[in-house]
Parts: structure tokens; sequence; C-alpha cells
């Protein structure tokens, strides 16, 4: 499986932007998908993460309330739209995915998810 995330880009505090997360090949539908977040100098942390039809989500506390994730498996696709930015929402943003079962206490870790894209940069300007 690969990904690719894009979207990502300068903006104001208290604007918008929406990330885009397309995976290739036919099992992407099948598997949680996670974004994570990695600011200059700081671990990569979990940000959001959706199960296989979108019917669970879950968010890093930071986040909730602003920030809302989606999926269209029909265009290998996870979205996540962030709104309310503030400027310690900029990092380099990635998606992931991971094969296992819906557990929210594995799905906040890098480790459990086997599959990176290329990250996509949100700086947010005060």
């Amino acid at each position: 499986v690969q990904l690719q995330a894009s979207g990502g880009g300068l903006v104001q505090a208290g604007g918008s932007l929406r990330l885009s997360c397309v995976g290739s090949g036919r099992t992407f539908g099948l598997y949680t998908v996670g974004w994570f977040r990695q600011a200059l100098g700081k671990d990569r942390e979990f940000v959001a993460a959706i199960n296989w039809d979108g019917g669970s989500t879950y968010y890093t506390d930071s986040v909730k309330g602003r920030f809302t994730i989606s999926r269209d498996n029909a265009k290998n696709t996870v979205y996540l739209q962030m709104n309310s930015l503030k400027p310690e929402d900029t990092a380099v943003y990635y998606c992931a995915l991971d094969r296992g079962p819906w557990d929210i206490v594995l799905l906040t870790t890098t480790t459990s998810y086997e599959y990176w894209g290329r990250g996509t940069q949100v700086t947010v300007s005060s």
C-alpha cells in the first residue's frame, strides 16, 4: 500500500485547511487510517484516526472540536478537515495505515501503523 498526503500550506491563525490522503490498492478501504504530525524538534504525535468504514473516529484532545477526519473509500481517500487553526498546529502531517483491529489505545501509537505516506507541511502564522 502506498499513501500520499497533500493539502498542506501556509494559513493564518483561525483559518482552515483540508488534508487528503490517497491510498493505492484495493485493500485501502479495509483498514484504519490515522493522521500524525511532527513539529520541528519534537516527536511524531497522534492527531486522529478513522476505522475502515468511517463509523468510528478518534481524536487527540487538542484537536477535538476543530478537526474532522472522514473517508471516501470509493476514492481511496481519507480527509482531515482542520478548522480554527492555531500556531501550535504547525507541523508536518503524515497519514498512515493500520491493518490491525480498532483499538483506541494502540491506534495512537506510531508502531501500530505499517504504511506511511510522505508528509505535508502545515504552517499556521499568528
